[in-house]
């Protein structure tokens, strides 16, 4: 898959214990967003952060939350993260989106073809 330079990042921030249909919410992004052929994605476990309901959501062991902040990024070009987004968006009930452009340095397997 050949992705041009002019490409596109979606982020999805939620709660690491947020499920859809028994699994974490994020492992089914991840694996829709395979499923629909996006270039690729990644989750991200961060050590603190708050959203919406200004929650404290933190790693420190007086504070340890069980609901970690987490990041799914995903890298494909903008019509089709714009479409995949329409496709997840009403199966997240709560969280933050984003969608910025992204220069694209090199998009590799590491294959020799």
């Amino acid at each position: 898959m050949m992705l041009p330079a002019e490409g596109c990042l979606l982020r999805i921030f939620l709660g690491e214990s947020d499920q859809h249909d028994g699994k974490p919410l994020y492992e089914w992004i991840v694996l829709k967003a395979r499923e629909q052929g996006l270039a690729g994605a990644t989750v991200l476990r961060g050590l603190m952060g708050f959203g919406a309901h200004s929650r404290l959501h933190t790693f420190k062991i007086e504070r340890l939350s069980l609901d970690m902040p987490i990041i799914v990024e995903l890298v494909d070009t903008q019509p089709k993260l714009e479409q995949f987004l329409a496709l997840i968006d009403n199966e997240i009930p709560e969280g933050l989106a984003t969608l910025e452009k992204a220069q694209i340095h090199f998009y590799r397997s590491g294959q020799v073809s």
